[in-house]
């Protein structure tokens, strides 16, 4: 027993480097936190904006009429104040296609039924 060399662990122990290491995952750890408390923050007010403020081409009133429609990307809107929107409550009261019929509640919501004289 007495012929076996001690052994010094200095550098190499597991233990004198798990403090740094240790220390450094935290760091990482809080940083990616704070990273996905930022993104959930952007996203949430992008959100919140958007209900909020849908636009200008949010509802039809006051003589100006919105409408959304089937499209080939899914859907779009027509809208149009003043002369155009009078002239879409004309066709939407003239014709009976699916636009049309969509197009109708938007001009009575903006005043511009066919008892606003809008339609022939």
């Amino acid at each position: 027993m007495g012929d076996s060399p001690e052994r010094q662990i200095t550098g190499d122990s597991p233990d004198s480097t798990a403090g740094p290491d240790r220390r450094r995952r935290r760091r990482r750890r809080g940083r990616m936190a704070a990273a996905g408390a930022v993104a959930v923050a952007v996203v949430g007010g992008v959100t919140l904006w958007g209900v909020s403020h849908p636009g200008t081409y949010g509802r039809s009133h006051d003589g100006c009429v919105t409408v959304s429609v089937p499209s080939s990307t899914g859907g779009a809107l027509m809208h149009g104040c003043g002369a155009t929107a009078r002239a879409m409550c004309r066709t939407a009261f003239a014709g009976h296609n699916g636009i049309e019929l969509a197009t109708r509640p938007q001009c009575r919501l903006a005043g511009l039924g066919p008892r606003a004289g809008a339609a022939p």
